[in-house]
């Protein structure tokens, strides 16, 4: 008997551009934050941040990632969110948004991906036929990205083996739960501090010569 195979769930990373009213930047400050605080009890959230493009500019860019397509949706579709945008529309416009999937949605440059792009406001975007398709880029090649995960990987595990070895008896405990323990304690370390602290630094590197 046949059987279907169920479709393979990919991290979903968003990416947003906003206009932001410069005589208002400590509101905004907050106003990014409390989203950030708002998106994190949601269900699949795996991480968020958010940079100005230059201190004398009202660009702002945000990013998130959640754990799949419907866990996005949950978020973007709730009434915390939504109450969240509404609260912010005096001082922010959002201008851009762009979905990347897997992990290339850490080592891409803002608005460098290949998943689907829309232009807030523009009359394309209201158009029935969804976001608009544009050929954009392609992100860092794999070697690339496996090089800036190891540079990450590596130091953080030797840290953590070190600091384990202090544990009473943790060199006896069975191996599976020694590995059990180290990769539950290093993968949220890795996804909300390490690889996007790793691939901001070699960002230069990661798309010379794209």
């Amino acid at each position: 008997m046949d059987v279907m195979a169920e479709p393979v769930a990919h991290p979903i990373t968003v990416a947003i551009e906003r206009r932001i009213d410069p005589d208002r930047t400590v509101e905004a400050t907050s106003w990014m934050q409390a989203g950030t605080d708002l998106a994190t009890g949601f269900t699949g959230f795996l991480g968020s941040g958010w940079v100005r493009a230059g201190e004398g500019s009202d660009l702002w860019y945000m990013l998130y990632r959640f754990r799949d397509i419907p866990t996005l949706e949950a978020w973007e579709q709730s009434a915390q969110r939504a109450w969240w945008l509404d609260s912010g529309r005096a001082f922010a416009r959002e201008v851009r948004v762009e979905r990347r999937t897997g992990i290339e949605g850490w080592f891409d440059a803002p608005f460098a991906t290949d998943v689907e792009t829309r232009h807030v406001g523009d009359a394309d975007s209201a158009s029935p036929t969804g976001p608009i398709q544009q050929p954009i880029p392609a992100a860092p090649p794999r070697w690339k990205q496996a090089v800036a995960i190891w540079l990450g990987f590596f130091p953080t595990n030797l840290l953590a083996s070190w600091l384990l070895g202090f544990v009473p008896g943790f060199t006896d405990w069975p191996l599976v739960v020694r590995v059990l323990l180290a990769t539950v304690l290093l993968t949220p370390v890795m996804t909300y501090l390490v690889l996007p602290w790793v691939t901001r630094m070699l960002r230069p590197w990661l798309h010379r010569n794209r």
